[in-house]
């Protein structure tokens, strides 16, 4: 080494110095910027608190988590978030993660403001927002504003009542293709009876019936074909050692390459359509087929291709034909989890609870054929009300978190006391406010639907005054809040509840259902794609039910 060298690496020399400075610089700009970052938190902070009717609420339990791992970790959030209402009164503030706060609305009068601004006012989270479009694309689930209007006006026709007229068929195919396989166990049996597992096979019965009725694909799994969508639900749903990330990724690459082929096909028999004269009979009936029909109609009635069609890294040869329909995976992952979890729920209640399984066959064996559409929506009281009772117990998803992208000023209903002991009738939201709504709570509140709120009676929608004052109150749809409210209302809820009635019917006719270990069989909730229920005990989101045939 020569002295020069060695002189540039010494203490003080030229090198060394400018070395320095420049470090010293770059941390310096470092600080600046965690200063101003620092100094904008706290400019947002106190503007949130000026602007925000502080309310009172439960301890912070955690330093960092705030109270959201007691809600994760309990067994009955929706009683937590009733017993804090109890306690804090209509709205009032949990404390959440990183020092973030939430306002909880569990006041009928509150909730209809807010849902009636939703996807304008109240928005999705920035992580809500990722996650969607990270899984399944900018459909109609991440939209919000004037984008969201749009795709609900271009998807609306394909939900309305004829098109679920036309589509019935199809769920009478799935109820009964479930029929002859349980017919089939029961006969290899020797007392006449079959333990059937029957989670697995509502989300087959799910998966196949939103395959054929949504896109004009039978992914087969309810004549045990191994489809690639099967198995990445059934791989969400089961494997209960990988991490909510992984199984994501898993779910949305193999559902990017399976939408991505189905909807090539239907692109080209949609063009095919097009030029050719087709009877009713051989016409696409379809959710997305109907869509791609309407290309060409009104502009404020079609979904551009980059909205229908999803871009992915594919090997077709075009734009047009680089496709995986984003709507599709919207409607698959909707119309696929939502259903499969309500039909279990069903058949667990009616396992419980023999005397409404026995009133409820009796009314449909009475009825006699099998029911069309307009016939499921009115000629069978019981069946709808068993239906809404389950809804009612045991929504889907059961809270939702938005964000105000705007000052607001929420009405109550009745007036609570705020942190400063004041009472008020309204409160002011700040932009930027985080706003939680427990569907759960709603639906099972004792203060709104009386003192058998948490009993599955579906008497409830028969009887004279058995819906509660209070409840009427509740604005979505039969005063629930499983289908949410306002502009964000579920577009699929008349097909959900005509597969629903279709499905619960027909096995209810054919087969008697009891818990395998008796009506004191213990549930729990395990965590997929959504909450769904699960034996204690059993691997999976296993619930094996003692089936009989009726006869």
């Amino acid at each position: 080494m020569n002295i020069s060298t060695t002189l540039s690496i010494l203490p003080g020399s030229p090198s060394s110095l400018w070395t320095t400075m420049r470090s010293v610089g770059t941390f310096n700009i470092a600080c600046s910027f965690a200063a101003l970052w620092a100094f904008v938190k706290v400019l947002r902070a106190l503007r949130w608190r000026l602007k925000t009717t502080q309310l009172r609420g439960p301890p912070r339990s955690s330093i960092v988590y705030g109270v959201s791992n007691d809600l994760v970790s309990s067994t009955d959030t929706a009683a937590m978030y009733e017993r804090w209402a109890d306690e804090y009164g209509v709205v009032y503030m949990i404390p959440s993660v990183l020092g973030q706060t939430k306002i909880v609305l569990c006041d009928p009068k509150a909730i209809a403001h807010f849902y009636a601004r939703e996807t304008w006012t109240y928005v999705q989270t920035p992580l809500a927002s990722v996650l969607l479009e990270t899984s399944i694309g900018r459909g109609l689930l991440w939209a919000h504003g004037e984008s969201h209007r749009r795709q609900r006006k271009a998807l609306t026709p394909a939900f309305s009542n004829a098109a679920i007229r036309r589509l019935t068929s199809v769920f009478y195919d799935s109820a009964y293709k479930v029929k002859g396989a349980w017919d089939t166990a029961i006969e290899s049996s020797k007392d006449g009876n079959a333990v059937i597992e029957v989670q697995n096979w509502m989300n087959h019965t799910s998966l196949d019936t939103i395959g054929i009725a949504g896109f004009s694909h039978d992914f087969g799994s309810l004549d045990g074909k191994h489809a690639t969508v099967t198995e990445a639900f059934d791989t969400f749903g089961n494997n209960a050692r990988t991490s909510v990330a992984n199984k994501r990724t898993i779910l949305n690459k193999k559902l990017g390459v399976t939408m991505g082929e189905i909807s090539n096909k239907l692109l080209i028999r949609s063009r095919q359509e097009k030029g050719a004269n087709m009877n009713e009979a051989e016409e696409e009936k379809s959710v997305i087929g109907l869509l791609l029909k309407a290309e060409g109609q009104d502009a404020e009635l079609r979904l551009s291709e980059a909205e229908v069609v999803a871009e992915v890294r594919g090997d077709y040869s075009s734009d047009e034909f680089q496709a995986n329909v984003m709507q599709m995976k919207v409607l698959l992952v909707a119309g696929y989890e939502t259903t499969s979890i309500s039909l279990t729920w069903a058949l667990i209640e009616l396992s419980r609870h023999p005397d409404v399984q026995t009133r409820l066959r009796e009314e449909l064996l009475a009825f006699g054929a099998d029911p069309t559409y307009d016939q499921l929506k009115a000629n069978l009281p019981f069946l709808d009300a068993v239906v809404h009772e389950i809804l009612r117990l045991h929504p889907p998803i059961s809270e939702f978190v938005r964000l105000a992208a705007a000052d607001d000023v929420i009405p109550l209903g009745e007036p609570v006391r705020t942190a400063s002991g004041k009472m008020t009738d309204s409160i002011s939201v700040a932009k930027g406010s985080l706003i939680t709504i427990s569907a759960g709570a709603i639906n099972r509140s004792f203060s709104i639907w009386g003192p058998d709120a948490k009993e599955f009676k579906p008497d409830r929608w028969l009887a004279e005054g058995g819906i509660s004052g209070k409840a009427k109150e509740v604005q979505g749809h039969r005063h629930l809040l499983t289908f949410v409210d306002g502009p964000r209302t579920c577009l699929g809820k008349d097909f959900a509840l005509a597969e629903f009635k279709t499905v619960l019917s027909v096995l209810v006719k054919n087969f008697m259902f009891e818990m395998r270990d008796g009506p004191d069989t213990q549930l729990e909730i395990a965590r997929g794609l959504l909450p769904r229920p699960r034996v204690v005990g059993e691997d999976g989101i296993g619930v094996p039910l003692r089936v009989r045939r009726y006869e």
